[in-house]
């Protein structure tokens, strides 16, 4: 699987967080929880390629209640940037924070979430006690990485422990700049090519990966509902945005003339004119949140 710093993580966290806050409405998360707990003293997660933890410090609130987290990802270094990651999010929460050896532990009035953090490569066959102890399933910003027989694999997992599932951040291939430039059709399309790369599953999905799941899903008896999670992007909002939309240009870019070398000079020409406006410019990237329960 390819590798993630820690900063693109934390450059990405703001605008991952007011996406998915604008899908939310969608998904009763609270409702969910309690269905899914039972009777059980704690809401059991299972959080694949968690990277430094924000889809936990999304979902946990949202979710309420006791909650055990297994967080995992085959890089140790995110695992390690856990705790260190999360902590000025738990004081802005009033939460406590502890950590123990292998996971952490936040407290609050009216809540506990109980987290282990696990080394493993997703890219191999994934075990099967994994989703097998876990209620909830979920992973942010993956499904568009993985191929379809990936995907396959955990939906029957998944439907053997009976457990939901919840994937967020899955891009759907729209993109659209403001103001457009001669030549923005060119990069995405060599950029949504290059999302389709083997990242280490098999071929990836890209911005089909969403659609893929519901419809796996929905064969296994799930009911699945999706809802709109994009990034929206503006250079007036300040130094993090025009960071942000720096990251993506310079993404693309690199993205495209590595699907076509021959497409260099134009694809540095539309780089050149697109850094040249960053405070000026916004981008909207699609993305899918989606939620899969069984009946």
């Amino acid at each position: 699987m390819n590798a993630f710093s820690a900063g693109w993580l934390a450059l990405r966290e703001p605008f991952d967080r007011e996406a998915r806050a604008a899908a939310g409405a969608s998904f009763d998360l609270k409702g969910l929880a309690a269905r899914l707990r039972g009777e059980a003293s704690a809401l059991t997660v299972l959080d694949l390629a968690c990277g430094t933890g924000a889809n936990l410090r999304e979902l946990a609130p949202r979710l309420g209640g006791v909650q055990r987290w297994t967080l995992v990802d085959h890089d140790p270094r995110l695992l390690a940037a856990v705790p260190g990651v999360s902590a000025p999010w738990a004081r802005a929460a009033g939460l406590s924070m502890t950590t123990s050896a292998g996971g952490l532990c936040f407290e609050g009035p009216a809540s506990r979430v109980e987290v282990e953090l696990l080394r493993g490569d997703l890219a191999r066959p994934l075990d099967p006690a994994l989703p097998g102890r876990h209620r909830l399933v979920t992973a942010s910003a993956l499904l568009d990485l993985v191929s379809a027989r990936w995907i396959d694999a955990l939906a029957v997992r998944a439907h053997e422990a009976e457990a939901a599932l919840l994937f967020a951040l899955s891009v759907d291939g729209r993109a659209l700049w403001q103001p457009s430039l001669r030549d923005d059709d060119g990069v995405h399309r060599l950029f949504a090519a290059h999302q389709r790369r083997d990242k280490g599953f098999g071929p990836a999905l890209g911005g089909d990966a969403a659609q893929w799941a519901a419809t796996r899903l929905s064969s296994l008896g799930y009911e699945v509902t999706q809802a709109a999670s994009d990034w929206h992007i503006d250079g007036r909002d300040g130094a993090h945005s025009v960071a942000m939309l720096r990251a993506m240009v310079e993404g693309a870019a690199a993205a495209a003339i590595e699907q076509d070398p021959s497409a260099a000079p134009w694809i540095r020409d539309w780089t050149a004119r697109r850094l040249d406006r960053l405070e000026r410019t916004t981008l909207r990237v699609g993305h899918r949140d989606l939620l899969a329960t069984l009946p």
